[in-house]
Parts: structure tokens; C-alpha cells; sequence
């Protein structure tokens, strides 16, 4: 299906940090809309999507996900290869529906990777709580933008995000903008953004006990992206994220 909509601009806010030369290029192969994902009332899904590399190195994922009553669903995400990639989740959640989400950014030389998402409280007691790690080496750039909308009726939303990157090199960028917009009153939400760099107390110590710089290294960055998979309820397909997430971050070691 032949993309029709135009290309958007740095205007658009949600856009601000994308390589649009990059993503000008694949713009008419990519579908019109979002994939649209359907949770039914009193029912729960998971999925874990790992980012592929299309020819070209640009990828762009857009979900649109409902959860209709007492619905749960727990998304992960790893964005880890394409020279530029794009994961955009929608969510809207109607009364006591609850979403998980857990987000890797991994990248170095000249990626650009961004998580954006945008949660809809569109009904009372509903739930959501966002995740997300980012490594960044070379001259990478990751980017989170994470919105959370709450609508004037829907009370008792409790709604959180936590987003952290680790910069290996100088030269890397990490982005964070996240948003709450809230009309109800009585609710619960939070978010928070850091960034920094490995803790070198931690490594010091951990090289006086006898670890090598690089395993020491290793250990404390695959302990700080398994903070994104851990809402994970199956074994084998936190495995198989977690595993990619360490071979990607292998190739900026």
C-alpha cells in the first residue's frame, strides 16, 4: 500500500529527533496507518517485537493498541539495528484495563533509534507503566518521547514511566521528553528521566575483586537493559529478547 500522507516535519513534536532525510527515502513503501492490535475485555496478551532491518536500514513500526475492559497486555521492544528506527505505540485503555511496557534502545556510530509513545486513561481505573533503557556509543542518538494523556473523567488512573540511558561515549546523544496531561483529579502519576554514565566507583571496585574492565563493563550493562524485560512472564521469550539486547550490545563493547 502506497504511503499518501506527507512526509512530516520537524514541526510535528513527536518527530523532533528523527532522521528524516533517512526516512524520506522509504516514505511511499510504508503503510498508510498503524497496525492496529485489539485486546478484548477480561482477556491478556503479550508480545515482543524485535525491529528488523529492512534494505535500506530504516524501519518504522506504529501500533495502535485498545484494551477494552479489564484488558492487560505487555508489550516489549528492542530497537537495536537499522540506521534509523522508529517504534511508535498508541494505547488507549478503557476502565481498569492495564498496559505494560518495557523498551531497549541499544545503538553506536551513526543510528538513530527512538521509542515514542502515547497512552491514552480514557477510562477510570485503568493502569499503565512504561520502561525504558537506553546504551548509546559512536555518535548514536536514542530518543524517548512518552506521552500520557488522562482523560476529565477517568479517576483513579495510575499511571507511570521511567526512562534511564547510559552514555558510553561523549559524543553519543540521548533525548527524553516525557509528558503528562492530565484532566481528572484523582490520580496517580509519575515519570522521571536520567542520564549518565557508568559508574566508575562500581567499576573500580568491581576490578579490585579481579574483574576485567570489559567483563565488568558487560555485567553492569546487561543488568541495566534487563530492567526493561523484566515484566516478561515467559521465560523463553525473555530469553530470546534478552539475548539479542546482549549481542547488541556485544557490537558496542
Amino acid at each position: 500500500m502506497t504511503n499518501v500522507l506527507p512526509l512530516p516535519t520537524k514541526r510535528d513534536e513527536s518527530w523532533r529527533y528523527g532522521d528524516l532525510a533517512a526516512l524520506e527515502a522509504v516514505w511511499g513503501e510504508l503503510p498508510s496507518g498503524p497496525q492496529q492490535i485489539i485486546v478484548p475485555a477480561g482477556t491478556s496478551e503479550t508480545r515482543q517485537i524485535i525491529q528488523p532491518v529492512p534494505i535500506g536500514g530504516v524501519a518504522v513500526t506504529h501500533l495502535h493498541v485498545h484494551l477494552e475492559a479489564g484488558a492487560q497486555m505487555a508489550l516489549h521492544l528492542l530497537a537495536a539495528d537499522n540506521d534509523y528506527g522508529r517504534m511508535h505505540i498508541e494505547v488507549t485503555l478503557a476502565r481498569g484495563a492495564h498496559f505494560e511496557l518495557g523498551g531497549a534502545i541499544i545503538g553506536t556510530g551513526e543510528q538513530t533509534l527512538e521509542i515514542v509513545t502515547e497512552i491514552t486513561h480514557a477510562e477510570p481505573e485503568a493502569t499503565s507503566n512504561q520502561v525504558v533503557r537506553s546504551v548509546l556509543g559512536g555518535r548514536a542518538t536514542g530518543s524517548f518521547l512518552g506521552k500520557v494523556n488522562v482523560a476529565r473523567h477517568a479517576q483513579k488512573t495510575d499511571a507511570e514511566q521511567s526512562f534511564k540511558a547510559m552514555l558510553l561515549e561523549r559524543t553519543a546523544t540521548a533525548n527524553a521528553k516525557p509528558e503528562l496531561e492530565i484532566f481528572a483529579d484523582d490520580v496517580q502519576c509519575a515519570h522521571g528521566a536520567t542520564v549518565g554514565e557508568l559508574d566508575k566507583q562500581a567499576l573500580f571496585y568491581m576490578a579490585s575483586r579481579g574483574l576485567d574492565p570489559l567483563a565488568a563493563r558487560r555485567l553492569m550493562l546487561q543488568a541495566f537493559i534487563a530492567d526493561a524485560f523484566v515484566s516478561v512472564a515467559d521465560d523463553a521469550a525473555r530469553e530470546t529478547i534478552e539475548n539479542r539486547a546482549l549481542e547488541a550490545l556485544e557490537g558496542i563493547l
